[in-house]
């Protein structure tokens, strides 16, 4: 009888640990950055439309400083800038003397790559592809290797000006820039 006690409580916690979900990353400032609207940085590929003005309107890179340089305003930052925030940027600085009232909009017409390491057939830089999930990012570099460990993956993310990691699902949502580490199984 007393051996039947320990054993039941063994049972039951691993029975509770079984039930726990590992669709997401523990840690809450990862969870928080899932849901965000979605901010710019080096290496997104922005259209800017000034509209009435050809010349300042086509496709502008952001740097590696995180700025975009227009002609007549030179640069501005755009690196941690929702769009709407940057069009209101532009705006500004548009109004600041060189035109009356300016109509600006900003959509990314290229987002920057993610990248895969680890246990897949063909680690790399790849394009990101808007709603894309870790298994999908999985998929475009070839599927796991035969010593891939399938779930937890490792995932890296810049949130606020700090790196961090959590271990995903196979159907937890990359985000542009991300680094996605594919672990080798034990056994």
């Amino acid at each position: 009888m007393s051996l039947r006690l320990p054993f039941l409580l063994f049972a039951l916690l691993l029975a509770l640990a079984g039930c726990a979900s590992q669709g997401g990353p523990r840690n809450s400032a990862f969870n928080d950055s899932a849901s965000s609207d979605y901010l710019l940085g080096s290496g997104d590929k922005v259209r800017i439309t000034v509209f009435g003005q050809d010349n300042l309107t086509r496709a502008y890179t952001v740097d590696g400083g995180g700025a975009v340089a227009m002609p007549l305003i030179g640069p501005v930052k755009a690196q941690g800038k929702t769009l709407r925030q940057f069009e209101g940027l532009l705006r500004a600085r548009l109004a600041d003397g060189f035109l009356r009232n300016p109509n600006v909009s900003v959509e990314v017409e290229t987002y920057r790559p993610f990248f895969i390491l680890g246990e897949v057939r063909n680690p790399g830089q790849y394009p990101y592809v808007d709603g894309m999930t870790v298994q999908t990012a999985i998929a475009i570099a070839g599927g796991y290797s035969p010593r891939a460990r399938h779930s937890p993956v490792a995932i890296t993310r810049q949130v606020q000006g700090r790196i961090i990691q959590g271990k995903v699902a196979a159907e937890y949502p990359v985000r542009p820039g991300d680094t996605i580490n594919v672990a080798e199984r034990l056994f």
